[in-house]
C-alpha cells in the first residue's frame, strides 16, 4: 500500500507537472509573441513620427538653405574689388569724369557691351572699357594729323572744357618728359663718369 500511494502521488505530480509545463510554454510563447508585436509596433510608430517631423521641418530647411545662399552671395559681393561695381553704380561716378568726356554725344546703339576690343592696342582696350562703362557715349573718330585733330576737338569743346583738356595735355607732356630722359644728357653723363678699371 505504501508503494501504491507513492505511485499514485508520483503519477499525480507528474501529470500536474506536465500540465504546468504545457501552460508555461504556452504563456512563454504568448509573452514572446506579444513582446515582439509591441516591439514591431514601436518601431513603426517611431518611423511614422520621424517622417512627420522631417516633413514638418522641410519648409524650414528650405528657408535656411535660401538664407544661407543669400548670405554667401552677399559675402562674395563684399569681397569683389571696387572696380567690379555693377553698371548702374558706375553711371553714378560720371560726375567725376574729365570735362572733355562729358561733351561727347550719346551713342544710338546699345550693342557695344557684347563686342570685344578691336585689337590689343592700348587705345582699343581703353575705348572698349569706356564703352562698357558708358554705353551711350561715343568716342569721336579723329583721323587727321595731330594739329587737325586738336583743331577739331577745340571747335567741339566749350572754353572751360578746352582749358581742362589743355591742362591735362600739359601734365601728360611733363610726365612723358620725366619718363624719357634726353639722350644728349645721357651721353654727357657717360663722358663725365670715367669707367672704373678692375
Amino acid at each position: 500500500m505504501a508503494e501504491e500511494q507513492r505511485d499514485l502521488i508520483s503519477d499525480r505530480a507528474s501529470s500536474v507537472l506536465a500540465a504546468g509545463d504545457t501552460q508555461r510554454s504556452m504563456w512563454g510563447r504568448k509573452a514572446a509573441l506579444s513582446g515582439l508585436s509591441i516591439l514591431v509596433a514601436l518601431l513603426i510608430v517611431g518611423q511614422a513620427v520621424t517622417i512627420y517631423f522631417v516633413y514638418q521641418q522641410s519648409g524650414q530647411i528650405e528657408k535656411l538653405t535660401k538664407t544661407s545662399q543669400t548670405l554667401q552671395l552677399e559675402a562674395l559681393q563684399r569681397k569683389l574689388p571696387a572696380s567690379a561695381k555693377p553698371v548702374n553704380k558706375m553711371k553714378m561716378t560720371m560726375v567725376n569724369t574729365p570735362l572733355a568726356m562729358r561733351v561727347l554725344p550719346l551713342a544710338p546703339a546699345m550693342d557695344v557691351m557684347d563686342t570685344a576690343p578691336a585689337s590689343n592696342k592700348i587705345e582699343d582696350q581703353v575705348k572698349h572699357l569706356l564703352q562698357q562703362s558708358y554705353p551711350r557715349k561715343t568716342i569721336p573718330e579723329l583721323k587727321d594729323d595731330v594739329m587737325g585733330n586738336l583743331k577739331s576737338l577745340r571747335s567741339s569743346l566749350t572754353d572751360v572744357d578746352w582749358k581742362a583738356f589743355e591742362s591735362w595735355m600739359h601734365k601728360w607732356l611733363l610726365f612723358e618728359m620725366a619718363r624719357k630722359p634726353n639722350p644728349d644728357e645721357k651721353a654727357e653723363k657717360r663722358k663725365a663718369t670715367p669707367a672704373l678699371k678692375g
